[in-house]
């Protein structure tokens, strides 16, 4: 991968963390303040789905930082290491973590009996992508464990 390339992801990287860091902060709380006041109805929620935000949100933010280490690793020629294999294994715990946030919002929502179907729907897409993307995550797993053990072999021949 080019040097450019690597620089502009990480950029976009750094950026997404500022803004995740910035909605943690402050829209997540705002938001839920702002909503517990307008429908009373919602206000026993107010600090459940603050938490369950904010720690969707770190999950994010730890793929992100995942995803800029292994860029380094890009860049630095190294991602066929076993080290590699550590951060995936991190995005990959972050994933699921974040989907069973999701599916734990969905529950805390159907039971509080405030979840409309579009709510529901907008859950049930969550968990499906959610689960989606950690098999995704499994399958490159699986890739990079085999092109490591490919260049491991090439390197012993030459």
């Amino acid at each position: 991968m080019q040097r450019p390339t690597i620089l502009a992801l990480k950029a976009l990287i750094a950026l997404m963390l500022v803004l995740l860091v910035s909605c943690q902060l402050f829209l997540v709380p705002g938001a839920a303040r702002r909503l517990a006041s307008d429908y009373p109805e919602l206000a026993k929620l107010e600090v459940p789905g603050i938490v369950v935000a904010v720690l969707f949100l770190v999950c994010v933010e730890v793929v992100m930082l995942c995803v800029w280490r292994l860029l380094s690793m890009v860049g630095a020629q190294n991602i066929f290491t076993t080290d590699a294999f550590r951060w995936v294994d991190v995005i990959l715990g972050a994933i699921i973590v974040a989907t069973l946030l999701i599916a734990a919002a969905w529950v805390l929502l159907f039971t509080a009996e405030v979840a409309n179907p579009s709510v529901q729907l907008l859950c049930a897409l969550g968990v499906v992508v959610g689960s989606g993307l950690a098999l995704l995550v499994g399958v490159m797993r699986g890739l990079l464990k085999n092109a490591a053990q490919l260049q491991h072999d090439l390197s012993e021949v030459v």
